[in-house]
């Protein structure tokens, strides 16, 4: 069983659109997930400017492949390097920490996740 950053169990982070590199709605891996789909992320218009700027359209429909496209507000799990630069470049999108992977941690401080959830947690 996948667990999130705090050692529990991984919770939902989409349905709808449907995420995750297995589109099962969680930010669950494997030794194939070569991005690191491990960060449950809420979108918002700046970062989806900024990634599709780095060549990484969330924006754009692709039927193809059973995607509408992200917009404003809509959670994704997001690959950890693609969120490691966005927050170098000061636009990190908010972070649902109970639907993150434990594995993010690997690749990003768990301060640096805990400063941009999209909750105030108690200290």
């Amino acid at each position: 069983m996948n667990k999130n950053i705090f050692g529990e169990p991984l919770i939902s982070c989409s349905a709808n659109p449907l995420t995750g590199y297995f589109r099962n709605g969680f930010c669950d891996t494997d030794n194939t997930d070569i991005g690191i789909h491990t960060v449950c992320i809420i979108a918002n218009k700046d970062f989806l400017l900024f990634s599709k700027a780095k060549g990484n359209d969330l924006t754009t429909p692709m039927p193809q492949h059973a995607f509408d496209g992200l917009k404003d507000g809509d959670k994704w799990c997001l690959c950890a390097l693609r969120w490691k630069e966005a927050l170098i470049n000061n636009i990190a999108p908010k972070v649902v920490l109970e639907a993150t992977n434990e594995k993010t941690l690997n690749v990003i401080n768990i301060e640096d996740l805990i400063m941009h959830s999209h909750k105030q947690l108690k200290q």
